[in-house]
């Protein structure tokens, strides 16, 4: 017995990624310059095809089911399979995707971008900025991926290429905002804002018997700013974020007795990105 086919348009699954990489159907039809009706006539088109529930709503956020979680990244996939058929059919050049969840390369962003260009004109790098666990690798968006958190090496191959310092981010009237530095003790007297899934930073950074009271969970590096900003907490962080988050009514300072972060490379076992030993020769001497 042969069975009908599913019918699935691009711009069905375009819908899905946004609404979870923005957080909202609004915010969605903002990035997709759509309406959010159309928005949603699209996600129930998909969930109707496919004959699973996509979302669980509530009036705070919008959650994925399981079968959700599994069609985003296959969905993810997928886009950025016809993104890079378009752009190697029009421009001959092959595409580098490196990801970050968080700050990039901070300082170094810019000059990466450019010696890369400059060394490897036929290699389009992209940055691609991915709110998981592995910056885009597991969600098939990132060929490569800088992280600040070592992955499971059973899946991944992982170099470290550098080092940062830690930094404490704070709002600008905080009472250690005057400091040139902190300690992690100091850091520790008001609650801390720690994104568990993506950040880089943990209560195990304190010791044991010193650990913040008091932690307030954010989802990505826009909510730990904002709850940083309105006085409610502070974080701490690595150096990268410190340059490339400069914020109204945010200051950071060196935390002087933390351990220094370390920055790696890293990559799918199954899928090694052919660029990847230029990549940590780059990235390495501009860690110094």
């Amino acid at each position: 017995m042969s069975v009908a086919p599913v019918n699935i348009e691009l711009r069905q699954l375009r819908c899905l990624v946004a609404i979870m990489e923005f957080g909202s159907f609004t915010d969605a039809a903002i990035e997709l310059g759509v309406s959010q009706a159309a928005v949603s006539r699209n996600l129930a088109a998909l969930e109707r095809s496919l004959g699973v529930r996509m979302l669980e709503r509530t009036t705070r956020a919008v959650h994925l089911t399981a079968a959700g979680e599994r069609t985003l990244r296959q969905a993810r996939r997928l886009l950025v399979i016809l993104d890079d058929l378009e752009q190697d059919a029009r421009s001959g050049t092959s595409i580098l995707r490196v990801g970050y969840a968080w700050s990039a390369l901070g300082k170094h962003t810019i000059e990466f971008q450019r010696r890369w260009a400059a060394a490897h004109p036929l290699v389009d790098l992209r940055l691609v900025r991915t709110n998981t666990a592995t910056a885009g690798l597991t969600e098939g968006v990132a060929d490569l991926a800088i992280l600040r958190r070592a992955p499971d090496t059973t899946v991944f191959d992982v170099v470290l290429v550098g080092v940062e310092k830690r930094f404490c981010a704070m709002a600008s009237d905080d009472p250690l905002a005057s400091r040139r530095s902190v300690t992690l003790a100091q850091v520790a007297e008001l609650p801390i804002a720690i994104d568990a899934r993506t950040g880089s930073t943990a209560v195990s950074l304190w010791p044991a018997d010193a650990q913040p009271a008091r932690t307030i969970p954010t989802g990505d590096i826009d909510d730990w700013l904002t709850a940083i900003g309105a006085g409610r907490a502070r974080g701490v962080t690595a150096e990268a974020t410190a340059h490339q988050y400069r914020r109204p009514g945010i200051v950071y300072r060196v935390v002087r007795d933390a351990p220094p972060l370390p920055v790696y490379a890293a990559w799918l076992r199954s899928d090694p990105p052919s660029e990847r030993t230029a990549v940590i020769e780059l990235l390495a001497g501009l860690y110094g």
